[in-house]
């Protein structure tokens, strides 16, 4: 293997154990998120797009290549030379099969690199979408408990609104009998004199 399907197939393993790291369960996205908010990352972070987009622009390139590479020993013309030498036959064989391991390589690094960037930025967007659901869930329960409260002070207010009317409504009767009473006096003293 040469030395830059070498550097593939081993950046290759590398993405395979970061993104199994990034997938173990039990590390939360808040934990994930306290990893990222490191100095080191904030100090790489305008590096960082440039990085991704350089290593995508050179796995495509080499993708091309191997997908060139297949391609080249697949057609008949190689064979048909092939056939002649059983030794030739062999050599374009193995040929072959290194073009299509390179593409495999190449191909899936690709795609672990997209995937790994991809995780990363959900597991960005989960711990942030679950603190910001813990702080709307605190809001909660204070809106909550002051709706309580308040229900509790309008409860309080109407139970004392209705009595006092119904000590309102009680001194009313005792002023409506001491008005009848008084009108009674008046009227036995205008027929008095």
């Amino acid at each position: 293997m040469t030395l830059q399907w070498t550097a593939v197939a081993f950046f290759l393993y590398v993405e395979i154990a970061v993104n199994l790291i990034l997938c173990i369960p039990f590390i939360s996205a808040q934990r994930w998120r306290l990893v990222f908010s490191w100095r080191i990352w904030s100090w790489l972070s305008p590096y960082w797009n440039k990085c991704f987009f350089t290593m995508i622009m050179v796995l495509i390139v080499l993708f091309l290549d191997a997908v060139r590479e297949v391609q080249k020993y697949s057609d008949p013309e190689p064979m048909q030379d092939a056939k002649v030498n059983p030794n030739l036959y062999d050599h374009v064989h193995m040929k072959l099969f290194r073009a299509q391991r390179n593409l495999y390589i190449c191909g899936f690094s690709l795609f672990l690199w997209l995937i790994m960037r991809r995780v990363v930025t959900l597991l960005n967007q989960a711990a942030v979408t679950l603190e910001n659901s813990a702080g709307l869930q605190a809001q909660m329960e204070n809106a909550v408990k002051a709706a309580k409260q308040h229900q509790e002070d309008n409860q309080t207010l109407k139970q004392a609104l209705l009595e006092e009317e119904k000590s309102m409504s009680a001194k009313n009767q005792q002023l409506k009998l001491e008005v009848e009473k008084l009108a009674g006096q008046l009227k036995a003293a205008e027929d008095g004199e």
